[in-house]
């Protein structure tokens, strides 16, 4: 029995030799491999085929359509190809509609792939429940930490998701990119505001309060 997604990889295979136009040119493409291009053009493709009128009437010329390419060439450069191609194959399977970059966007992070970072609601949660001091967590993916030590910890932990989570979002994507551009992600350490609410141990508050006591003059 033919499934969707058998019908979907024919249809990557027929379009292929076809979709490999335009966001080659010379220019901003330029800085991306060709099969991150590739797979662009593979995508909308498929696009072409799936949503026929609503995509000759979205991109309704050649220059449109080229800068629409570039654009999702940028905006989607930290995915392999692999899951830019499962972000399209889920649109066609799940929507009757031409999707917008920003749910081509929230489909490739949902794609799978072995070893990647993990999804952003992942990591999100991730960082919110992960344990003072943080530089002592485990994190399954340094981004996940970086991105809520630039979010702040405090408003992760006493904001309303719906204020917290998009600011986690945009840090989230964006150290994502910047990994994907060559960044290398430091470890982790205790950063001032959380060194202030880190427990003292026993120990800890004995010697302060000698130490203390040496100041003020008391034996």
């Amino acid at each position: 029995m033919t499934t969707n997604n058998d019908l979907i990889d024919q249809t990557v295979q027929e379009v292929v030799t076809s979709s490999t136009s335009s966001v080659t040119e010379a220019g901003p493409a330029a800085k991306h491999s060709s099969k991150l291009i590739d797979a662009i053009n593979q995508v909308f493709a498929l696009f072409r085929v799936n949503y026929h009128n609503q995509f000759y009437s979205a991109y309704s010329d050649t220059d449109v359509l080229n800068q629409a390419k570039r654009l999702w060439l940028d905006t989607l450069s930290y995915f392999t190809e692999r899951q830019i191609l499962q972000g399209a194959k889920k649109i066609i399977e799940t929507s009757d509609y031409l999707p917008t970059l920003n749910r081509m966007l929230q489909c490739c992070e949902m794609s799978s792939e072995d070893g990647s970072l993990p999804s952003p609601k992942k990591a999100y949660i991730e960082a919110c429940n992960a344990a003072s001091p943080k530089c002592d967590a485990k994190w399954s993916h340094l981004a996940i930490y970086h991105a809520g030590q630039d979010t702040g910890w405090y408003r992760l932990t006493n904001e309303a998701e719906s204020s917290s989570y998009p600011a986690y979002l945009e840090n989230y994507r964006r150290i994502c990119r910047e990994i994907s551009q060559g960044r290398k992600l430091t470890a982790p350490i205790l950063s001032e505001q959380e060194e202030k609410t880190v427990p003292l141990s026993k120990t800890e508050l004995k010697l302060r309060l000698k130490s203390l006591k040496n100041e003020l003059g008391f034996k």
